[in-house]
């Protein structure tokens, strides 16, 4: 499938899909959106509301590496402690990754987007004393991790285009993967998505979006909502 480089609005690139009309980022700002939805509201609102030795985190859609990056410079900066999972059905390339300025507009060392993308697919590798990452090519169908993880970045190719990925099987399968307290959060906002979210145990909230968008979710999984 062909992929396209776009500049999105806060001047961070992405990768532009023509046949589904989509991309991997916001177009409204890569870096603005991962920094709102992931950061702010994710990372840092686990962080504020536990005492977390070991964080433990799933990606839902490796991508470009943008939100582990972050992450990474994040757990360097805090001295936290994080065992980071990115799973990917279709890996971006090296080539590709070349081409993205995520390092130099986030002012973190390039050095940490490259190790990134180098680390081995299917290993734990540690790039540093405090941030281990496993990247795991697996369809996120086939996800059964039992109460693991902290938190889960969320960031799948949007329902328009795969909702096959935005259902309550697949949210089901979220839900066990979080241990009790747990969050999940995504850039979506849909009324189908969110009760989808509800429907397998979730609470669910609606926050204010990034630039472009007007909402996006975060759903916690608490002893009070198992489904």
């Amino acid at each position: 499938m062909k992929r396209e480089f776009l500049i999105t609005g806060d001047g961070s690139t992405t990768i532009h899909i023509p046949d589904w009309n989509e991309q991997y980022h916001s177009k409204h700002g890569a870096l603005a959106e991962a920094k709102h939805v992931f950061i702010e509201a994710g990372f840092r609102h686990v962080l504020q509301q536990n005492s977390i030795d070991e964080l433990h985190l799933l990606e839902i859609g490796f991508g470009t590496g943008l939100n582990a990056l972050l992450t990474y410079g994040e757990c360097q900066k805090m001295q936290q402690n994080c065992r980071y999972t990115g799973v990917e059905a279709y890996p971006v390339l090296e080539a590709e990754t070349s081409k993205l300025n995520y390092a130099e507009l986030s002012s973190l060392p390039q050095a940490y987007f490259d190790a990134l993308h180098l680390a081995t697919w299917e290993d734990a590798v540690p790039l540093s004393p405090v941030f281990q990452v496993e990247k795991r090519k697996q369809l996120f169908s086939d996800i059964s991790d039992l109460d693991r993880y902290h938190l889960i970045y969320f960031d799948a190719f949007g329902a328009r285009v795969q909702p096959e990925l935005w259902t309550e099987a697949i949210f089901k399968r979220m839900h066990n993967a979080l241990k009790d307290k747990g969050v999940l959060v995504t850039y979506a906002a849909k009324g189908s998505v969110r009760r989808a979210m509800q429907a397998v145990g979730f609470f669910v909230e609606r926050l204010p979006g990034p630039p472009g968008k007007r909402e996006m979710l975060r759903a916690t999984k608490t002893s009070s909502n198992r489904a």
